[in-house]
């Protein structure tokens, strides 16, 4: 392999791409706009991607899944949010749920949740944040308390991705509240049908409409001793290094979001005509253009790079990862804001989809850590 041949996805990679398009394209873009606008969790996109395998590609063939890498599951998300943000949610949250238990876990744990995971048996979320524990999350007041071998769950986590629709949640819990703040926090596996265990109601958002998020609620939940995932007090750290992992996958959805924007604004701009010719001829418009492309390049390369760190676990994964996520999401919301701005009048109202890819678009400044926290962990990274 030449040094070139790290700057460009392989064949296989490619194909990868050419895969999931094709069933973005036919199963999962005629309904979007209809998820979107009754706000109904995308069945058909699910139905879709467990056909083709694509609904948690990052699982280990070890547990009966595509085993594909961290940039292979990047493609996936990115062609997916290039139709449909709110579908492309399911491999990024499948892998966001699991990815603990994939750093942490012991072989039956993983055999036990991966498995059916990879089958299309089952959905993963992951449980961080609570109403007063967001961006500081070793504040959380979630507790487990041992009884015997048994553990005993109390309390709530907030803006759960795919809450109602997973069968199996990452909970991050307090086991010891007088121990040291950040290592006194251990990681479990809950079950949707586990008695004491409830959901919120569905927030009403801005924008990934067919997402559910709510809340969950543990009212004394009795948790077996053997869904600990990883080591006692190890939870916290568990949960920072997922996220310099998934993060790169938002940053994938933003580049998907972004590049689904450009595609429908530059067809709208070679189409309409105005002062007797087509839009798109006007100098204005295309630097408009020119300014879109460059800044989506450029975070498509980013996420790349971060996607190839995560995949060897490099040591600088946590600053690439904020970097992609960070930069990534915010050329997304330029990118799609131009285009309705591109589109004019039109570009406002719900008969075209830049505005739905706008309003989910937000959203990627946000959830795995707003884009203030990404540049905290890049400085920190840079002041080592």
């Amino acid at each position: 392999m030449s040094a070139f041949d790290l700057y460009r996805p392989s064949e296989e990679h490619d194909a990868i791409r050419e895969a999931v398009r094709a069933v973005a394209e036919d199963k999962i873009a005629p309904h979007a706009a209809a998820v979107d606008e009754t706000a109904r969790f995308p069945q058909a996109a699910y139905d879709a991607l467990r056909a083709s395998d694509f609904h948690a590609p990052h699982v280990s063939e070890a547990y009966g899944g595509a085993g594909a890498d961290a940039l292979a599951t990047c493609v996936v998300i990115e062609e997916v949010a290039r139709v449909c943000a709110s579908s492309s949610l399911i491999p990024a949250v499948n892998k966001l749920g699991s990815m603990p238990l994939i750093l942490a876990g012991s072989e039956d744990v993983k055999q036990r949740y991966l498995t059916p995971l990879a089958a299309g048996e089952a959905m993963f979320s992951y449980g961080l944040s609570e109403r007063e524990a967001g961006s500081d999350t070793a504040s959380m007041r979630t507790r487990a308390v041992a009884d015997g071998d048994d553990w005993i769950l109390s309390g709530q986590k907030s803006w759960i991705t795919n809450a109602g629709v997973s069968q199996y949640y990452t909970v991050m819990a307090v086991t010891d509240p007088d121990g040291p703040r950040g290592r006194n926090i251990s990681a479990f596996v809950v079950h949707a049908d586990d008695p004491g265990f409830s959901l919120g109601e569905p927030e009403r958002k801005l924008g990934i409409k067919g997402s559910p998020t709510r809340e969950l609620v543990f009212d004394n939940v009795r948790l077996p001793g053997d869904r600990l995932v990883g080591e006692v007090g190890s939870g916290l750290r568990t949960a920072l290094r997922t996220l310099d992992h998934t993060r790169v996958t938002i940053g994938a959805q933003a580049v998907g979001i972004a590049q689904g924007a450009l595609d429908y604004a530059l067809g709208y701009v070679k189409e309409r005509k105005q002062f007797g010719k087509a839009v798109a001829d006007f100098q204005g418009i295309q630097f408009m253009l020119a300014d879109m492309a460059m800044k989506l390049e450029s975070a498509r390369q980013m996420v790349y790079v971060a996607a190839a760190k995560s995949e060897r676990g490099d040591a600088d994964l946590p600053f690439f990862g904020a970097a992609a996520k960070c930069l990534a999401s915010d050329v997304a919301m330029d990118i799609t804001t131009d285009a309705v701005q591109l589109l004019g009048g039109y570009g406002y109202t719900r008969d075209y989809p830049v505005e739905r890819m706008m309003r989910d678009a937000k959203i990627t400044q946000i959830y795995e850590g707003t884009n203030q926290i990404q540049r905290l962990v890049m400085a920190r990274q840079l002041l080592k």
